[in-house]
């Protein structure tokens, strides 16, 4: 039986309205394609699909143009040998209504399974044992969930399984009173039933607004602030209502887990994935004493075309993108250096992300405290940003195309 299943994975990937959190690093390139750990976002949940048996396809869907996805999709494609596909919406139909939208694509090999996944989450994305669990238990869908603190639990959709059978008991996205410290981790394993679940929905909120058709003017009123009748999202409108009906059942994952809303939290998601290629890629992972190469401490990316002077000094979790030089006493911890940058003899970056083109000139220092979840917690320079020499910028922010001639601290420079 096993051998005939066929699964096809779905990657949200979100739009250009979103990824405002994102800026100044979303203004160059589409999020999902922001660099992490050497690989663009995207590329984490797709190469984690990639361990689905008999995968036939994998879309991804958002809002973006299809041309600022072409070169990569046309790539990984190759890459990894398994079709992947780019479905632009034309408007926003709500995570599930985005889904049922694309259901003749999606469904189009016939899966008996459609892997279901947002893009903003970093996860190690245990898919297959995952998928051995949704088999056994013989629901519509599985959720991933973990564990979190009470404290934190209030920004996620929390839940109540059943701690025996794993059923999905109760489900409320975002609640304002404590509910439980076990949250949706944004990776689902479903049946192709989810398109009926959605149609029911999706016929339920048409003969509402029918009703609201009348002339009076209160119901105009409240027609108006509906969401729009196509409009079904995944957790108020499907996964809450189908709790405890032994449809929807739950995996918690016991590694890491995080949401990659904010360039702090890019950075450190970055160095997740760092850790992890030491146990599954490890050719990726930069070695060196300080002879013939680099100095290199802990987990560190360097892209192959990158220039890094024998005596810098580089890690742990550092990503060097392609054609970045890094020069002469060079120190690096912490940090995400992205293509064309220059790093000039005796610099330091901490805790920091440099943007594309920048340069830091001789003996600057570029660092933040390390917050990952704090506003000025990393600095982040923008695109061609020119730090000059002997200048220190401290837990700041700044847009593209500024020269630092005088040093600056916790400040958001436009």
């Amino acid at each position: 039986m096993a051998g005939s299943e066929r699964g096809v994975a779905v990657i949200m990937v979100g739009g250009p309205t979103k990824g405002t959190r994102f800026r100044p690093l979303s203004l160059n390139v589409p999020k999902p394609l922001f660099p992490l750990a050497g690989q663009p976002m995207v590329h984490h949940p797709i190469s984690a699909c990639r361990r689905i048996p008999n995968l036939a396809q994998i879309y991804l869907i958002g809002f973006y143009e299809e041309r600022e996805f072409a070169l990569y999709v046309s790539s990984i494609s190759n890459e990894l040998r398994i079709p992947v596909r780019y479905l632009r919406e034309d408007k926003p139909h709500g995570s599930a209504g985005g889904l049922y939208s694309f259901r003749d694509y999606i469904m189009e090999d016939s899966p008996s399974h459609i892997v279901l996944l947002n893009c903003d989450v970093c996860s190690s994305f245990p898919l297959p044992d995952m998928l051995e669990a949704h088999k056994k238990y013989g629901g519509m869908g599985t959720l991933l969930v973990n564990k979190v603190s009470a404290e934190s639990a209030n920004q996620f959709g929390e839940l109540v399984a059943d701690p025996e059978t794993n059923e999905l008991l109760h489900y409320t996205e975002k609640p304002e009173t404590f509910v439980s410290d076990l949250i949706n981790c944004g990776v689902y394993i479903f049946t192709p039933n989810i398109f009926s679940a959605i149609e029911d929905v999706l016929k339920q909120k048409q003969d509402r607004a029918n009703l609201r058709r009348v002339s009076s003017f209160e119901a105009l009123q409240s027609a108006t602030k509906a969401l729009p009748a196509d409009f079904v999202r995944l957790d108020q409108d499907i996964l809450s209502p189908l709790a405890g009906k032994k449809e929807l059942y739950t995996y918690q994952t016991l590694d890491f887990w995080e949401q990659i809303k904010t360039p702090g939290m890019s950075l450190r998601c970055s160095g997740l994935y760092l850790s992890q290629f030491r146990r599954t890629s490890p050719h990726l992972l930069a070695s060196g004493d300080g002879k013939r190469t680099a100095t290199i401490v802990g987990d560190v990316y360097i892209h192959p075309s990158a220039k890094v002077h024998p005596t810098s000094k580089i890690g742990p979790n550092v990503s060097i993108s392609a054609n970045a030089r890094v020069g002469a006493g060079a120190r690096l911890i912490n940090c995400i250096i992205l293509d064309d940058v220059e790093i000039m003899e005796n610099a330091v970056v901490i805790h920091s992300i440099v943007g594309w083109k920048s340069s830091i000139g001789k003996w600057s220092r570029v660092q933040g405290e390390g917050d990952h979840n704090a506003k000025l917690g990393i600095t982040i320079l923008g695109e061609a940003v020119d730090v000059e020499d002997e200048v220190v910028v401290v837990n700041s922010i700044v847009l593209p195309n500024k020269t630092l001639n005088v040093s600056v601290q916790e400040e958001i420079i436009l």
